[in-house]
């Protein structure tokens, strides 16, 4: 089949670091193509030269069998081609309709903004995607997960005959999902040309027809789907056999080390539970059920309007982070770039955020204890960076996501709260997150973890409880549980 589009040999060095050498990606008419590989493998780095966001070194791309140069993003989309990025591009403080034809507003005589016709067709594309909003609302009303749906939607408002999808799921729970699989595949139909770049390996043989594999900037393979497995494809991103996903290990667990009754707060009303020492409880949940919502009031990140928090049978109430740090909690969020992390600082002052008290006397930061803290927990994490002194902003997102979590191990918490800890984070990088997970919950730290994944949850956690609506539907042994069990208490159906 001919490829609607071809890059082959693309070489692109940044200082120090050759990012791409000789890497090749064909995208077909009708069909997905997975590009595939670890955090560093040079995938958004291969996605930004297609698109004109950088210029290769050496290389080629050919468009419809015809060379092409993009020398910006507005030449790849008015040349047809599309992309949702992994971070999200959105202002708050503008309607959905806006933020996805912002720039492009439709307009009537003398140049004046069609709004009715604006907000019609926004409504369609929120539709195409069973999203329940009128794009009037305000973005930033939109939890995390329903902002990616509406970054989607204004990628399918460019018809482009290509489009690439940059982590697409993401922040999105199974039915949010599905909708967007049944999108793709009336795209498919259409005749469109889909590169998808996801690190959850079950989309991988679910949506994708073809799978392109990178390592260190170079590639590797390309490959039907069908000719793999996940075994056979772990092997080629990481350049070894992988085995245990989720590696979950049997601990005894000990004494309750939290108790929650009748908690209630903005988006959670009456929710109770008990955590032990050595216990990961997960928390699953569609989009909205009030997760989030449920760790951010634990936190002291929202306001609680009644219940009880104990934490060693003393009760506590932070009304602040740095209370709800100070009291042993330690909570990373689902939002690395938005609540995680300061992109312009480096990684080393990222780490320790949570710990200046600790690591300072009278005032002062004792910059050899944070440094040995930093290094710790870089190496633990298998942190890819030049530099402790590298801004944040510049490392690959799972990197990024490893540095947050070790943000808040380094406060050193009695209870760890890890809202979606491996979103946007590679297979192996994710197998160093669980085990390191593992290893906290053998030296008997109490971990909270909250996942839209269920194979992610199931497979790590000791019990599981369902939220809907802000309350708690169900409970469940993480070890006798089924996907369609966890499904069913989420959306009410008993």
């Amino acid at each position: 089949m001919k490829a609607l589009l071809s890059l082959t040999g693309i070489e692109k060095s940044f200082p120090g670091v050759k990012a791409l050498d000789g890497a090749q990606l064909n995208v077909y008419p009708g069909q997905v193509m997975a590009l595939m590989g670890e955090n560093g493998a040079g995938k958004s780095t291969m996605m930004k030269v297609m698109t004109g966001i950088y210029q290769a070194d050496a290389g080629q791309i050919t468009l419809n069998g015809e060379p092409v140069t993009f020398n910006g993003p507005r030449q790849s989309q008015a040349a047809g081609i599309s992309i949702i990025h992994q971070e999200l591009n959105l202002i708050d403080n503008l309607s959905i309709a806006e933020n996805i034809f912002l720039g492009r507003e439709p307009q009537k005589a003398l140049g004046f903004i069609d709004w009715t016709k604006m907000f019609d067709d926004a409504d369609a594309l929120l539709a195409r995607l069973n999203v329940q909003r009128s794009s009037r609302e305000k973005m930033g009303n939109l939890p995390l997960g329903e902002q990616q749906m509406v970054e989607i939607a204004k990628a399918l408002s460019f018809d482009s005959n290509i489009i690439v999808m940059d982590e697409p799921t993401d922040a999105l729970t199974e039915p949010e999902t599905q909708s967007l699989f049944n999108v793709i595949r009336e795209l498919r139909q259409e005749g469109v040309g889909i590169v998808y770049i996801s690190h959850r390996l079950q989309e991988i043989f679910t949506i994708c027809d073809r799978v392109t594999v990178m390592r260190d900037g170079q590639f590797v393979a390309e490959s039907a789907t069908s000719d793999l497995n996940e075994e056979s494809l772990i092997e080629l991103m990481v350049g070894r056999k992988l085995q245990d996903l989720y590696p979950r290990v049997d601990h005894q667990s000990g004494q309750i080390s939290m108790t929650v009754r009748n908690l209630s707060g903005k988006g959670i009303n009456d929710i109770s539970f008990d955590l032990h020492e050595g216990e990961i409880l997960g928390f699953n949940g569609l989009m909205g059920a009030g997760r989030s919502e449920l760790m951010r009031v634990l936190f002291g990140d929202v306001k609680r309007i009644r219940g009880v928090v104990e934490l060693y049978g003393e009760p506590i109430h932070p009304v602040h982070p740095s209370e709800g740090i100070k009291a042993g909690i330690a909570y990373i969020s689902e939002d690395r770039k938005g609540d995680g992390l300061v992109l312009g600082m480096s990684v080393k002052q990222n780490m320790s955020l949570s710990s200046l008290t600790a690591l300072s006397y009278m005032g002062a930061i004792n910059a050899d204890k944070e440094h040995a803290q930093a290094t710790y927990f870089k190496d633990a994490f298998n942190v890819k960076t030049p530099s402790l002194d590298q801004p944040i902003g510049k490392l690959s997102g799972g990197n990024q996501q490893k540095a947050a979590i070790a943000k808040g191990l380094m406060a050193k918490p009695k209870v760890l709260i890890l809202d979606e800890p491996t979103r946007g984070v590679d297979v192996g990088a994710k197998r160093e997150i669980y085990e390191l997970i593992n290893q906290f919950k053998q030296e008997g730290m109490s971990i909270i973890l909250v996942s839209s994944d269920m194979p992610e949850v199931m497979g790590m956690s000791d019990r599981i409880m369902v939220m809907k609506d802000g309350c708690i539907s169900g409970e469940f042994d993480a070890t006798n549980v089924t996907q369609e069990q966890l499904l069913a208490a989420a959306i009410g159906k008993h």
